[in-house]
């Protein structure tokens, strides 16, 4: 974990209110997994405190920059954010230009993990969820991996962009008005899925996950489904709880520092 400045080194719309934008660490940050995720603030870098609070965005995607080297310093890593701009905070950081500095802490969070045995790797991704997932599809490309990912979004227009997947990655997608794809929630294109994947991985809101433990309760199905939770933070560092989650580990676990990678069947849905 790193407090530092970043310089925006591209900020491009996806679809309709999303940007992808990339950031050039000013100095050496650890290097990120994907699941991982930075605290942002999204405000002029002065005497101002409004927004107060940091932003939690993914790991999107790490780019890595040979060029990019300093004196006494490591090789340092472009990565980028997947950002919705729905609030005021991600708005102003949405309206960031090549050059401009904004100020991120992180790596923060544990990540997800591949299993050395696992081979076939299905990614579970709803709407927004789509953001740490592409990075763990690219990390299991580069493995030789075999990777499908279910995609869902509302519509044709809000999905995330194919061209911006990588090419060896098999891709289903379901829509809610069935204008792309399956009509329909995306869970309901995991059954066939199920005894050909050695692990699933899921990023989505809360009710997807309760559909996939469901659809996963059986003995004969008994496999790593990890989960990335997308839950509202204040600190990002495991200090205020208030990200708490209920475990069957016992007690409550804070998606910022415990997490937000799960395993499903660990969580009280």
């Amino acid at each position: 974990m790193k407090l530092g400045l970043c310089r925006v080194s591209s900020n491009a719309a996806i679809t309709p209110g999303v940007h992808v934008m990339h950031f050039q660490p000013t100095s050496g940050f650890p290097r990120a997994k994907p699941g991982q995720f930075y605290m942002v603030r999204c405000g002029p870098d002065d005497e101002t405190v409004d927004p107060l609070l940091r932003r939690p965005f993914s790991l999107h995607r790490l780019a890595p920059r040979s060029d990019a080297r300093a004196e006494g310093d490591g090789p340092r890593d472009e990565f980028a954010l997947m950002i919705r701009a729905q609030g005021r905070g991600s708005r102003w950081l949405c309206t960031r230009e090549r050059g401009d500095s904004v100020d991120v802490l992180g790596p923060l969070g544990n990540g997800f993990s591949i299993h050395p045995r696992a081979h076939n790797l299905l990614l579970v991704a709803g709407n927004m969820g789509v953001a740490p997932l592409v990075a763990l599809a690219d990390e299991a490309v580069a493995k030789n991996l075999s990777v499908t990912l279910l995609l869902g979004a509302p519509t044709r227009e809000s999905l995330f962009p194919q061209e911006l997947i990588p090419p060896e990655v098999e891709l289903l997608v379901a829509t809610d008005d069935g204008s792309s794809g399956h009509k329909g929630l995306v869970t309901e294109l995991l059954p066939p899925h199920l005894d050909w994947a050695d692990q699933i991985f899921a990023c989505g809101p809360m009710p997807m996950y309760g559909t996939m433990s469901a659809l996963l309760n059986e003995p004969t199905l008994e496999k790593s489904v990890q989960v990335c939770l997308e839950e509202h933070m204040a600190c990002g560092v495991g200090a205020c709880l208030s990200c708490a989650v209920q475990t069957r580990r016992g007690g409550t676990h804070r998606v910022c520092y415990e997490g937000p990678v799960f395993e499903l069947r660990e969580l009280v849905l």
